[in-house]
């Protein structure tokens, strides 16, 4: 069994990290990205605070959600309210741009190294951002798809025309660089017309996002093929100097990235391990002179090694 370290580095000694994980970036065969929310937070893809107000002010003032989680998992009445507030939520943080470019520097590191992504995140930043859609594999879902609520089949459907006609039927409009907002004097309709729900093409039943919440989440074709790429992936460079460089995940799914990556890592002398994560930058005993953990913003911490530092 494992025996987790805290990472307890001083400033200097943070730097001196952040120099080794840079010339590792250089220096691997290969890198596995593992992306927590952590990383898209840090790109500013916050769910509370002004980002949730400027949405979602007339659901908080209804319902007094604090953060957009609430908001998704509340049992609303109708299908239109549900709808009206599940599109804006996914427009905004599948099909806008994030706040900050904190994707484009990580790709900037690694387009040109044999690289692949796992991540929790279902975000699509990755993609937005340039990395190979080929070499992504988003373990938890899309923002991006629908899927039968029940589930009859096994398809996945992508919603961005339809969640676009939802947003519209609000009232809000869309800027030239793909933004949402209201005109001035329009306040937000909370519900979408009745055509505009979504139903399973087969059964008739209404659709549900395509997100790991339970056990109706549908694993499609490209799941599946994202999942064999990726062990391909590994087989590959089996043996080999492998970065294994862990982005912002926490403790909610350990079983997906950080196990598999502290297990990869032990197996493998040549291997590093790498975890950027403020506050939760750990690794086990055993692989500590294998490790790289810098307790810092990941934002900061790319923009240093992207700088030259």
């Amino acid at each position: 069994m494992f025996l987790k370290r805290v990472s307890t580095e001083t400033a200097g000694a943070s730097r001196e990290q952040v120099k080794r994980l840079k010339r590792e970036l250089e220096s691997a065969d290969a890198v596995v990205l593992g992306a927590g929310a952590g990383l898209s937070a840090a790109a500013g893809m916050q769910y509370d605070g002004a980002r949730f107000k400027r949405y979602f002010g007339d659901f908080h003032e209804k319902y007094g959600f604090r953060d957009m989680y609430s908001g998704g998992f509340y049992p609303y009445e109708t299908l239109e309210e549900h709808w009206a507030y599940w599109s804006r939520y996914i427009f905004i943080n599948r099909y806008m741009d994030a706040p900050e470019p904190v994707y484009h520097g990580l790709y900037a590191l690694v387009k040109d190294k044999d690289y692949f992504v796992i991540t929790t995140n279902v975000d699509h930043c990755f993609q937005k951002a340039g990395f190979d859609r080929q070499r992504l594999f988003y373990t938890q879902g899309d923002y991006g798809l629908f899927q039968c609520s029940a589930p009859c089949h096994s398809s996945t459907y992508d919603n961005e025309e339809t969640v676009r006609q939802m947003v519209l039927a609000q009232g809000y409009e869309i800027d030239g660089g793909g933004g949402l907002f209201l005109p001035d004097g329009v306040n937000a309709k909370m519900a979408i017309p009745s055509e505009l729900v979504p139903l399973c093409p087969k059964c008739g039943k209404p659709m549900s996002m395509n997100l790991r919440a339970d056990d109706t989440f549908v694993q499609d074709r490209g799941w599946y093929a994202a999942a064999e790429r990726y062990q391909e992936f590994l087989r590959r460079h089996s043996g080999l100097h492998i970065l294994y460089l862990e982005l912002g995940v926490g403790g909610n799914t350990p079983g997906i990235i950080k196990y598999p990556f502290w297990q990869m890592t032990a197996h493998n002398p040549k291997a590093v391990y790498a975890c950027v994560n403020y506050g939760e930058a750990v690794c086990p005993q055993e692989i500590d002179s294998q490790s790289i953990c810098i307790d810092k913003d990941i934002r900061s911490c790319l923009s240093l090694i992207n700088s030259g530092a």
